[in-house]
């Protein structure tokens, strides 16, 4: 009984301490996509996200799918760093699905001189080698 009691300690040490080092990656993921949004970097800011045809965006335009159809739509609706404004998120919840996902809701903020805009996201975080990247992105 005193194995199996230790064992299981050791277990639950062992996996919070995994979840940890990921929330710590997809957040510092997360913070890279701000600074290079904010240095008017749109391939930076793409980085993160999956560079594949099945990479889904789902914004008010409805539903982009694939990385370089993502980057288009950014180009058209951010052409410069004026239209790009400086971006800020709050992180309101990141969750373990499973080994290979997480799930990230937040906010956004754009200030720029055209207006502000803001709203809420939840991204879809795959581990894909030693990387976690955005699968799935639906903004708004």
């Amino acid at each position: 009984m005193r194995f199996f009691l230790i064992a299981v300690i050791l277990l639950v040490s062992f996996s919070s301490s995994a979840q940890n080092k990921d929330e710590k990656a997809i957040l510092a993921t997360i913070n890279q996509q701000k600074r290079a949004w904010n240095e008017g970097n749109l391939i930076g800011f793409m980085d993160p996200y999956w560079n594949n045809d099945s990479l889904m965006f789902i914004g008010k335009s409805g539903v982009t799918y694939g990385w370089q159809n993502t980057l288009d739509n950014y180009k058209r609706g951010y052409p410069d760093s004026t239209a790009m404004g400086k971006l800020s998120f709050d992180i309101l919840h990141i969750k373990r699905l499973s080994v290979i996902y997480f799930s990230v809701v937040g906010k956004w903020e754009l200030t720029r001189k055209a207006g502000e805009l803001k709203g809420h996201f939840t991204l879809l975080f795959k581990k894909i080698g030693n990387r976690w990247l955005i699968v799935s992105d639906h903004s708004s």
